[in-house]
Parts: C-alpha cells; sequence; structure tokens
C-alpha cells in the first residue's frame, strides 16, 4: 500500500520513497537509515561517508527503488566516479532533518498494522521514469564530469527493468488468446509434423521435434502473410509516397498503447501529416501488423508464446530487437528474427550486418540473462566497448532482479533455469565460425536504412558464380583477377568484364584495396586497425544440374613480421589448404561437389602497421598477369 498521502511535502524524495509498496520501502528506508546514522554516531570516520556504488546492498536495494538514491542527494551525498560520497562540507543537520522525516514515515507504517505485505515483486519491476531524472546535487565543473558513470547506470538499470517488466504481458491468457485468433496453429502444426517426418526419414536418429519445425513455420509465415516492414507510410490522402519529418505529440491513446513516439510521415505533394505511432503494447501490434524491428520482435515474441514455444524477447543496445526461442530437443536457445526469416543465425549482426556489438540482453518470464557472447565471435573486441557500465554492476542487478522474479518459482523450475544457464555459459565460451547464412547483409528495410545503421555490407555483395548456358556445354567455368586493373575475367562467358574486385566477392569482412603510389604496388589488405580479416569466392553448379570434375587454383599472398595468411578450399563436404605461390595447382578431391568456397584468412602482424603484414595478390600498378584464377571443370550428375 503506497504513503504518500502521510508524507512530508517539503521533502520530495521521501515523497517518492513512500510511493513504493510497504516491503519495498521497509527495506530501503532501513538501509537508508543506517547509512545516516552511521554518519551522525562516527561523523569523523571516512568509512562511513562513502557508499561505492557497486556494493550489493546499494545495486539491489536501494538503486531499483524510486526515490531512494534522491534520498541520498537531498541529505547532500554527491556523485563520485566510483562512489556516493558524503564531503566534509556537508550539513550533517540536513541530514539529519531527512533521516528524521524517513524514521517518522517508517514508525508510522511499523504502526499500521492492519496493512498487508504488498506484492514486491510488481513494485520493483515496475518502470520508474523518474530514474531517468534523478535531482542532482550542487556540484563544480569537476564533480559534476565524474558523476557520467552513475548516471549511465541508472539509464542501463531502468531499460532492464522496463523489458523485464514488458515481457510479462505475453503471459497473459487473454492476450494469447488474442493472438491465437490471427494465427494458423493447425495450417503451421500440420507444416511441421511433415517436414519432421521427412527429416526422420532421412536420419532416424535424429533428436529433433515437432516444435524445431513450428519454429520455423511460424517466422516464415509472420513474415510472409502477417507483419508488415514500414519505410514510410503511403499518404492516407492521395496514395504517394511521403518522408518522415519531425515528430509528433502523442495522443492519450497512443499513449494508452505505449506510443511514447510518433513519427510524421509528411505528403509533399498533399501536403498531408500522416501519423505513424511506434506502438510498444503487442495488442495494439496485432491489429496493425505494421512496424520496425520493434514492432517485429515485439508481436512475434508474443505470438511464440501463443503457440506454447518458450520464448524471450532480446534486446542489442546497439538498435536491434529479436527473439530467441528454446529447443528442448536440443536443450539451448536459438536465435529468431521475424525480420529476416533468420534461424539460428547468432552471427548475422556481427559477421553480416557489420554491427559493432556491445550489450545484448534476453528477458523472459523468469529470468534476465547477459547473451552477448552468443552473437560474437570477436570477445576481446567486444570487450572492448563495454564501457557503459561495470561489469560487477551488470552482474550483481541482473542477479538481483532474477532473485526478485524467481523467488516465487518452485524449487524444481529454478533447478531447472539454473541447469540451462550453465549450458549457456558453456556455450558462450566455446569459439565460433560463421555460417554462410551469416555472413550476408541485413535485408530488412530499405537499402538507404541500411546503409544509415550501417548494416549493409556494400563490400560483399554475395556474388555467388553460376555456370551460364556457354558455360554449361563447355562444362568448364573460368575466371581471372588483376589486381593492377582491379577487373575479373570470366574467360569462360566470352572474356565477360567485372569492374573492381568487390563485384565477384562472396564475402568480404575488413578488406579493401591498397595503392602504393610511392612504391607503385597494389595489393588487398586488412582495412586498418583490424585484428583480422575475411575474403572468398563462391561456385555453385547443381541449381543447373552440374557437379564438379576437378578445380585448380592460381592464387598469391605475401606476409611480414608475425602476419598470417591462412587458404582454403571447401565445400559442404571437404576442405583442403590452398597452396598460394603463383602456381596453378589441381584439387581433385571436389569431384561431384555442388558447391565450392575459396576462401582467404588474414590476421596477425605488428605494432600499428599490423593490417599492412597480410596482403593478398601483391603486384607491380604495370603488372598485365592475373593474380587469381580459378578454373573448374563440370560433370554431369
Amino acid at each position: 500500500m503506497a504513503a504518500a498521502a502521510a508524507c512530508d511535502s517539503s521533502s520530495p524524495a521521501v515523497t517518492e520513497l513512500c510511493q513504493n509498496g510497504r516491503q519495498v520501502f521497509m527495506d530501503a528506508s532501513q538501509l537508508l537509515l543506517t547509512y545516516a546514522d552511521n554518519i551522525l554516531r562516527s561523523p569523523n570516520e571516512e568509512k562511513y561517508r562513502s557508499i561505492r556504488i557497486g556494493n550489493t546492498a546499494f545495486s539491489t536495494r536501494l538503486l531499483p527503488v524510486p526515490g531512494a538514491v534522491e534520498c541520498l542527494f537531498e541529505m547532500g551525498f554527491e556523485e563520485g566516479e566510483t562512489h556516493l560520497v558524503f564531503p566534509k562540507k556537508a550539513s550533517v543537520e540536513k541530514l539529519r532533518k531527512v533521516r528524521d522525516r524517513i524514521a517518522s514515515e517508517r514508525n508510522k507504517q511499523l504502526n499500521e498494522s492492519n496493512v498487508p505485505e504488498s506484492d514486491t515483486i510488481s513494485t520493483q519491476l515496475a518502470p520508474n521514469p523518474s530514474l531517468a531524472s534523478r535531482p542532482q546535487p550542487a556540484t563544480d565543473d569537476r564533480q559534476q564530469a565524474t558523476s557520467n558513470f552513475l548516471a549511465s547506470e541508472i539509464k542501463f538499470f531502468k531499460t532492464l527493468q522496463s523489458n523485464f517488466q514488458h515481457v510479462l504481458m505475453y503471459e497473459l491468457p487473454s492476450l494469447q488468446q488474442r493472438a491465437l485468433e490471427h494465427i494458423p496453429v493447425s495450417e503451421l502444426k500440420e507444416r511441421a509434423q511433415e517436414k519432421l517426418l521427412q527429416a526422420r526419414s532421412l536420419d532416424s536418429e535424429t533428436t529433433v521435434n515437432e516444435d524445431d519445425f513450428l519454429v520455423l513455420e511460424l517466422l516464415r509465415w509472420f513474415k510472409e502473410d502477417f507483419f508488415h516492414w514500414v519505410n514510410s507510410l503511403p499518404c492516407s490522402q492521395c496514395g504517394n509516397q511521403t518522408e518522415a519529418k519531425e515528430s509528433l505529440t502523442p495522443s492519450a491513446d497512443d499513449l494508452r498503447w505505449g506510443a511514447n513516439r510518433v513519427e510524421n510521415h509528411y505528403c509533399k505533394k498533399c501536403p498531408y501529416i500522416n501519423r505513424f505511432p511506434r506502438y510498444n503494447d503487442p495488442e495494439k501490434l496485432l491489429e496493425t501488423r505494421r512496424g520496425r524491428c520493434g514492432e517485429w520482435a515485439n508481436c512475434f515474441t508474443l505470438c511464440c508464446r501463443a503457440v506454447g514455444l518458450e520464448a524471450r524477447y532480446v534486446w542489442d543496445s546497439t538498435d536491434h530487437v529479436w527473439t530467441e526461442v528454446f529447443s528442448s530437443s536440443q536443450n539451448r536457445w536459438l536465435h529468431c528474427d521475424p525480420c529476416e526469416n533468420a534461424y539460428d543465425k547468432p552471427l548475422l549482426y556481427e559477421v553480416g550486418w557489420g554491427k559493432k556489438l556491445s550489450y545484448i540482453i534476453a528477458f523472459s518470464k523468469d529470468e534476465v540473462v547477459d547473451v552477448t557472447w552468443r552473437y560474437s565471435c570477436k570477445h576481446e573486441e567486444i570487450i572492448s566497448r563495454r564501457k557503459e557500465v561495470r561489469e560487477s554492476w551488470l552482474r550483481e542487478t541482473i542477479a538481483g532482479l532474477n532473485k526478485t522474479r524467481q523467488q516465487s518459482l518452485p524449487e524444481q523450475r529454478k533447478k531447472e533455469l539454473l541447469g540451462r544457464l550453465i549450458v549457456e555459459i558453456v556455450e558462450f565460451m566455446s569459439p565460433k565460425t560463421p555460417k554462410p547464412g551469416e555472413l550476408g547483409g541485413r535485408m530488412s528495410g530499405s537499402l538507404a536504412w541500411r546503409v544509415a545503421r550501417g548494416e549493409s555490407d556494400l563490400n560483399s555483395k554475395s556474388v555467388v558464380f553460376v555456370p551460364s548456358d556457354k558455360e554449361k556445354a563447355a562444362k568448364r567455368f573460368h575466371l581471372q583477377y588483376n589486381i593492377a586493373e582491379n577487373c575479373y575475367t570470366r574467360v569462360s562467358n566470352n572474356n565477360e568484364m567485372i569492374d573492381t574486385w568487390e563485384n565477384g566477392v562472396w564475402l568480404s569482412e575488413s578488406i579493401c584495396r591498397k595503392v602504393e603510389n610511392d612504391w607503385k604496388m597494389v595489393y588487398l589488405a586488412r582495412r586498418e586497425e583490424t585484428p583480422s580479416a575475411r575474403i572468398g569466392w563462391k561456385f555453385e553448379c547443381s541449381s543447373v544440374g552440374m557437379r564438379v570434375e576437378n578445380i585448380s587454383i592460381r592464387t598469391t599472398s605475401e606476409t611480414y613480421h608475425s602476419g598470417k595468411i591462412k587458404w582454403k578450399l571447401y565445400s559442404l563436404e571437404t576442405q583442403v589448404e590452398v597452396n598460394a605461390d603463383k602456381n596453378l595447382y589441381s584439387y581433385p578431391e571436389f569431384l561431384n561437389a555442388s558447391e565450392v568456397v575459396l576462401e582467404a584468412e588474414l590476421s596477425g602482424g605488428e605494432g600499428d602497421t599490423a593490417w599492412q603484414h597480410t596482403q593478398l595478390f601483391r603486384e607491380s600498378l604495370t603488372e598485365k598477369g592475373n593474380s587469381l584464377e580459378i578454373i573448374i571443370t563440370l560433370k554431369d550428375p
């Protein structure tokens, strides 16, 4: 029960503290009184005049509670880099007044024996708008500059708290029923059963179950038949294309459905203002069926829960969201992105989109988990970017949220969650290699939107060479690349010319063409300040009814100091190392292959110029020869 009416209005912080449920207020007020009384009893003891921000009691019992940290500020505490500090200049009398107000309110609630214990969980986890704008004590510029760390952790906590509360909506039976009214469950399950039977006919030992295929069918239906991506709305007045301008003020109805932001999609032709509320309520999204990644993941996670799949909402601090679904047959959480119809491709964002990831957090009805490491094969780079909050604070805060949420769960469920977490931690530590489906740029959204977000790898057009009619008839594919002219020649297809190295590669990560005008040399290398890079060329022939008979490769590369370049040629069944000494080598191991990839991985080197210590195709600018040559003879299946 809230006790705001009984609070002293002259103390806004104490008033806000009283708004919490009784148990939360009692716990927080006890700790606040302890801090104050320690100073009053021993005012010259330095240890009592500072509170470490990473302290478990502070981060779990005060920081989440509206009004609690404000009370410390009213007492006279100021923000330091790692501590809240009660400076020597601060007024002990002011501290005493705030302390007495808290004690008075605490005594009143202790005497109200008829007041039942409030619901601690819902109070602690409710979104708290005031956290973003806590009152700041009077400080000079130097002191203000040191307060950023605490401010960022308060902001981060608000995000954790808000998302953790939001996912509880997916558990509402009435909302799940609304979702089921839209989902063709019988049809999706029938397709899932058919695919399961096919899988078992091919592999009698498979452990996959119907739910594994149901997720795939739900993803396909959601993207292809149900939800719609919005770049800009067509004008509802004249049908002309619109463009987004400034934001509009949300209406009462917008706010009712969680749309704190409303976009103005302006029509130049009419002119007419088309309102695009960014709804956050999944019930409303079942009606509108449109939006961007936030709306997609929000509504899709609800649909997963509605059909009985165990799902959680995943938040990426670099501005994306998606879903994870737990596979009981594989005993692991699987990445699902409804915007891309992508399933179990966790490296899609880092490798395919080129995102610089830092924090990725998963939220379910039972727990919060930092899943960042599932989505990266570059853990050292990730660690270097995680500067927003302290790692110890993040661990303790997540542990505190989980402890509160799980306190009413049966012991068996707690053990199950712990077991899963252990499996996840092992997975996080395991090295990862990108799969082919994780190497392409983002597909959802307009090209301009993807480029603006840095999620379209324009240096990797995912080119796949497929035999033309001429090559199929001749049963021969022949490709050459000249680094000096920066041009491919498809010899086997009437000497077709393909400009620039980018237009012939299947994958490209952190690769650039470097011209040394002073030395008159040219080569492909890593981008500066990148620890590694990859480039690959792909050939596929099964789609035209052919198979590989033999492959011959000529390529070249040079390394300096500790630089390393690893060339490999691989298919779905075979992988071999490739020689890179300008000679043409044959690789008969790929007989009957349907597709092959030639790939180079660059790493190592020393100092600031490490990127220069791995070079592909280094040649003179006047060189007329070919730096790369691929010859593939073909056969009928």
